[in-house]
């Protein structure tokens, strides 16, 4: 994995093998069929690749395939390390879609890319279910 700064941009870009790691880790084929994760933006968005190569992002929390948006992949090298981040995700505990503040300091706090998977995960599954619940308006 490589991450650092490009330009304003904060990125985690995978190798081809934690790509693929990562995929599975957030279980993205159930997430978005026919995408791999290849890098996390700002924490807050994946970076995928579909099957045609093209890339996006769009948030992990929903992850919604109404919200791609193109996304040209820097190079590892156009990266600036910055060993404050290294290893580590910004994770909002109470997502913004959630109602969740992205300036409060009181909800962010910094997980591990394994929990980063797991709370990216169980969101989505609770997202899903609340939409799936949701009957006609009356």
């Amino acid at each position: 994995m490589t991450e650092g700064w490009n330009g304003d941009d904060y990125l985690l870009l995978f190798s081809d093998d934690e790509a693929q790691a990562a995929s599975q880790r957030y279980d993205i084929a159930a997430l978005l069929p026919g995408y791999r994760v290849v890098g996390l933006y700002f924490w807050d968005d994946f970076i995928v690749q579909g099957e045609n190569g093209d890339t996006y992002t769009l948030p992990a929390v929903p992850c919604d395939s109404t919200e791609l948006a193109r996304f040209q992949v820097p190079t590892a090298k156009e990266l600036v390390p910055d060993s404050r981040f290294a290893g580590k995700v910004r994770w909002f505990i109470k997502p913004i879609k959630f109602g969740g503040s992205a300036t409060a300091s009181e909800n962010t706090t910094w997980v591990s890319l394994t929990q980063h998977a797991d709370l990216v995960r169980w969101w989505n599954t609770l997202y899903r279910d609340l939409t799936a619940n949701r009957g006609p308006a009356s």
